[in-house]
């Protein structure tokens, strides 16, 4: 028997869309959970909304499905006022960080649910339901019952119930949250297979950072209410806006460095000047924080570069994560460093060699110089 992969079923071929969000606000009383979005979603890309809990991503997200009601501001679905659509009638299918599946209810009978509802046809209904569960891969879980199956496979069958509804928008709202570390992985892979497959828009809520940079063709960081940068993860990473932008992606979190004050001590001085060494004049005159990631720290013996003391020591295998106490400096310094470093251990006294292409200056207001 040949094993041949199911090409995508036209009826699941991508309609397009055009999302544009302008001047978006959301108010609970006098309480402003989103301070003036401005968004243009672009047609097939998987777009991911990332930020910390409180910071407004899913109710955004529950705006553009019609969940909640805009307090202020235009959302346009092609070209047309959305405001006052009803959720129904836009398009958009969502899925939810809890799977709820119906428990009494076959997976067939829980994708073929909505359309049910809307009067299809039973033959057609299940031809659509069939060829959802063929791309997800889920033709034989068909049968089963809820109860019967994994996490991962309850969330592949929450997603056939949006796909079979032939949205034009798919809306996430933290659908791995749920699974363990080694099935989100996986999953966030099936999730990437997917998008390229359908080639459908996607939006993703999530506070992984992990997952945005993975998954992402680009990211939309929010922060109380506001979108601080959006791009692609690359550009994210490496050119970020400001110094939230900087912290927020990557682990270990990126070691921030404030100018050293009048009496500082000489180890702190001697950082600045390091980081800041092959910095423009006028990049060093406006800079009030500097910064560094953890992977571009180099680690030496004691006597090159700038004295530290190794506070703890993670060795992973492929690679050590060390914290670093440098004299001056409040909070630790993360490096990150290849395998063999596992001599490494708290106590030990070392030297830090920064890459000085790699650093990233900020002014007072925490925006990045250019």
């Amino acid at each position: 028997m040949s094993l041949i992969e199911p090409t995508t079923p036209t009826y699941l071929k991508k309609p397009a869309i055009q999302l544009s969000l302008r001047g978006i606000r959301k108010r609970y009383g006098s309480i402003e959970v989103i301070a003036g979005v401005d968004l243009d979603v672009h047609d097939g890309e998987f777009l991911v909304f990332v930020g910390p809990s409180g910071c407004g991503k899913s109710t955004m997200l529950r705006m553009i499905a019609g969940l909640e009601n805009i307090t202020e501001g235009e959302l346009c679905i092609n070209g047309v006022r959305a405001n006052e659509i009803p959720p129904a009638d836009r398009g958009a299918a969502m899925v939810f960080q809890s799977y709820a599946l119906y428990p009494h209810m076959t997976v067939a009978e829980n994708m073929g649910f909505s359309l049910r509802m809307s009067g299809l046809p039973r033959p057609q209904r299940n031809d659509q339901v069939r060829r959802a569960a063929q791309v997800l891969r889920i033709t034989e879980l068909l049968s089963r019952y809820p109860k019967e199956l994994s996490g991962g496979q309850r969330q592949r069958v929450a997603i056939g119930r949006a796909i079979v509804r032939e949205p034009k928008l798919f809306l996430f709202d933290e659908p791995l949250s749920n699974l363990d570390a080694a099935l989100r992985v996986s999953m966030r892979v099936e999730l990437s297979r997917l998008h390229k497959e359908l080639g459908t828009t996607m939006i993703y809520v999530t506070h992984d950072h992990i997952e945005a940079m993975t998954m992402g063709t680009r990211i939309a960081v929010f922060n109380e209410g506001r979108i601080e940068q959006i791009g692609t993860p690359l550009d994210l990473y490496n050119f970020p806006a400001n110094i939230f932008v900087a912290s927020f992606l990557g682990a270990p979190r990126i070691n921030l460095i404030n100018q050293p004050a009048f009496g500082a001590s000489e180890q702190h001085q001697e950082l600045w000047n390091a980081l800041t060494r092959e910095a423009a004049p006028h990049v060093r005159h406006a800079a009030a924080y500097v910064a560094i990631r953890p992977d571009h720290l180099g680690i030496g013996a004691i006597g090159q570069g700038i004295a530290a003391s190794v506070v703890m020591a993670e060795h992973l295998g492929d690679s050590s994560i060390l914290y670093l106490s440098v004299d001056g400096i409040g909070g630790l310094i993360h490096a990150k460093v290849g395998a063999g470093h596992d001599y490494l251990v708290a106590g030990k006294s070392v030297g830090l060699m920064p890459d000085n292409a790699k650093v990233l200056t900020f002014d007072a207001a925490s925006r990045r110089i250019i």
